[in-house]
């Protein structure tokens, strides 16, 4: 793990965007993009993320956040899975008459 990757990574663009799509199909529809920007040192902070991203960075890898072979869309949507499902959980109107 590099702390260095770590905070290339919570400030990467692409990943960032990446993230909030993945935000967006698991429910959350107000401002994905603030959404994943207001979490991404904890997502990623996430096993295995620094090291890759810090191979990609170390290879020449143009634009690692928008890579999908240097973190994948299964391992950001394992990351963002729960964050999002209590952030649904959290902001969903509640049924007053029921």
């Amino acid at each position: 793990m590099s702390y260095n990757a770590i905070a290339e990574m919570a400030l990467d663009s692409d990943l960032i965007n990446r993230t909030a799509a993945c935000a967006a199909t698991e429910g959350v529809t107000m401002h994905p993009v603030s959404w994943a920007a207001e979490r991404m040192w904890q997502i990623a902070a996430s096993p295995g993320w620094g090291a890759a991203y810090a191979y990609a960075v170390q290879t020449g890898k143009e634009r690692p956040g928008l890579a999908e072979d240097v973190v994948t869309d299964a391992q950001i949507l394992a990351a963002v899975q729960p964050l999002a499902t209590a952030w649904v959980a959290e902001n969903s109107p509640t049924d007053g008459g029921a």
